[in-house]
């Protein structure tokens, strides 16, 4: 097994999760670049681990957009499509808007204390720059407010897309300065939730959303483009 592997078990990830972050780490620095095949065997070997796991991490780089199947090619590096990221952030930024404006006026007080915590948690690792726990946290702290939305056809829409377009937004952390952004977005979000305030809440987490894919959109750039559309 190796070092990677071991240390992502002890983060709670699975083997497929460890293998999906590399390999989207390579795609979005450039290391693979668009067209080319990502070969289950040599995957295999690379991570010293069976094929099981890493048809796993496969499709669900493909169902991020990340990876797509071709005929007579198999899986292969996806173009990054700026255009479809634009219009789902887009989606996304409305969705989540109004989870949080429900949340605002549907959410316990023990709810909303809950999710004062998990934002006072994240600044730890926002002041120590640790992007994967606070990427962690920042899941958690969407989800939060997913689920204090109290409306079950909502929150399923946002999970959804939140799953596709996960990669984009926890790449878009390294871009300079922007967890000390997203950390004071989120507080801006907790407090009109906290207010009770729905208006400042929708508007609040919209602006949070939709900032995202500028921010990434300028990180793909100065990482070299990599094949962006």
């Amino acid at each position: 097994m190796s070092d990677r592997i071991a240390d992502s078990e002890k983060k709670g990830l699975t083997r497929a999760d460890e293998v999906r972050l590399a390999i989207e780490e390579d795609i979005f620095l450039g290391r693979l670049r668009p067209g080319t095949r990502l070969d289950e065997e040599s995957l295999a070997q690379r991570f010293n681990i069976s094929r099981t796991p890493i048809r796993e991490a496969i499709l669900q780089l493909v169902h991020a957009g990340l990876v797509e199947k071709q005929p007579r090619h198999g899986a292969v590096v996806a173009p990054l499509k700026l255009h479809r990221m634009v219009q789902m952030f887009e989606v996304m930024s409305e969705i989540e808007g109004l989870c949080a404006r429900f949340a605002a006026r549907r959410m316990s007080e023990e709810e909303k204390q809950a999710l004062k915590r998990l934002h006072d948690a994240s600044n730890a690792h926002m002041k120590a720059r640790e992007l994967d726990a606070y990427y962690a946290v920042n899941r958690e702290f969407h989800e939060a407010i997913q689920a204090g939305s109290h409306n079950e056809p909502l929150q399923e829409i946002a999970r959804g897309l939140f799953a596709r377009l996960a990669p984009y937004r926890r790449y878009q952390l390294n871009h300079p300065s922007r967890i000390n952004d997203s950390f004071d977005e989120h507080g801006g979000v907790v407090d009109a939730i906290l207010a009770g305030d729905p208006e400042a809440a929708y508007t609040a987490m919209r602006r949070h959303v939709t900032i995202q894919i500028d921010i990434f959109a300028e990180f793909v750039s100065i990482m070299g483009g990599n094949g962006i559309q």
